[in-house]
Parts: C-alpha cells; sequence; structure tokens
C-alpha cells in the first residue's frame, strides 16, 4: 500500500507546528502563529509595557523578533530545515505599548537552497510600523518525516 503524499498547505501546518513546540522564544516575547501557507506566515503580539524603550515606544528589537519568527515559519514552510543568512530591517513608524502588531513574510523568490522573503509590520490600524527583508538557506534535515 503506497502513502498517500500530503498537500503543501499540509506540508507547512506540520512544519508550523513542528517548529511551534519548541519556540520558546517567541512565545516569551508574547506571539502568536496566526497562520502559514507554502512561503507564508502571519505572527503577531500586542507590545507589552516591558517592550518600550527609553523614548516609550516598543523595541526595535521586539519588531525585529516578530518579523524574524515570521521569516522563519514562511521560509520552513517546505519541511526543510532553513535558516537566517541575512537580515535587514527598515522602521517605518514607531509601536507603542498597546499596539497589536502583525507580521505578514511572503516569499519573493526560492533557488535551489537560498530563497528571500519580505516581511511587513503593520499595527491594528494597517499602519506599516516595519519592512524586513530576510536571505534564508536550506540545511540539512527537516522538521518532521514524510512518509
Amino acid at each position: 500500500m503506497t502513502a498517500m503524499a500530503i498537500s503543501d498547505q499540509q506540508r507547512a501546518e506540520k512544519s508550523a507546528q513542528a517548529m511551534w513546540a519548541t519556540d520558546d522564544a517567541s512565545k516569551w516575547f508574547g506571539m502568536s502563529l496566526d497562520a502559514v501557507g507554502p512561503g507564508s506566515s502571519t505572527m503577531s503580539l500586542t507590545v507589552k509595557k516591558e517592550q518600550a524603550n527609553g523614548h516609550n515606544i516598543c523595541h526595535g528589537g521586539v519588531i525585529f523578533a516578530l518579523a524574524d519568527s515570521a521569516f522563519a515559519f514562511a521560509c520552513n514552510s517546505y519541511n526543510k530545515v532553513t535558516v537566517a543568512q541575512s537580515n535587514s530591517i527598515t522602521y517605518v513608524a514607531p509601536a507603542r505599548t498597546g499596539d497589536r502588531l502583525t507580521a505578514k513574510a511572503v516569499e519573493i523568490a526560492r533557488t535551489g537552497r537560498s530563497g528571500t522573503w519580505d516581511v511587513t509590520v503593520t499595527n491594528e490600524e494597517g499602519a506599516v510600523i516595519a519592512l524586513f527583508r530576510g536571505l534564508a538557506r536550506t540545511i540539512s534535515g527537516t522538521l518532521f518525516e514524510e512518509e
């Protein structure tokens, strides 16, 4: 009897479940994984007062971490262990305590073991807070065993 192949969406969901199970950092920041698909993901968090900097706005590292986590779930959605090679971020507007930030990661290009993803971070009103670009490299291994 031959095992049925899973769909690309099922693969993305199973990959995300495997990663989320051990992603203590994203959970510690207060992130939620809202959606995942082949080459894409959406994550969000509500900015806590402990995440504000000396200017009383959201620390850039928190915004970067949110974008980086969305990037990670998107580029690992093919069940191939993939790591960041290079990332950059442009902060467009400040986020404040209580803001609900959403990071949407989309695949721009993927060839061989290399890929590029863009992540847009917005607040609950849809205002762009940051633009992130991540370059990824697939290494050996999978997140779960496929039949």
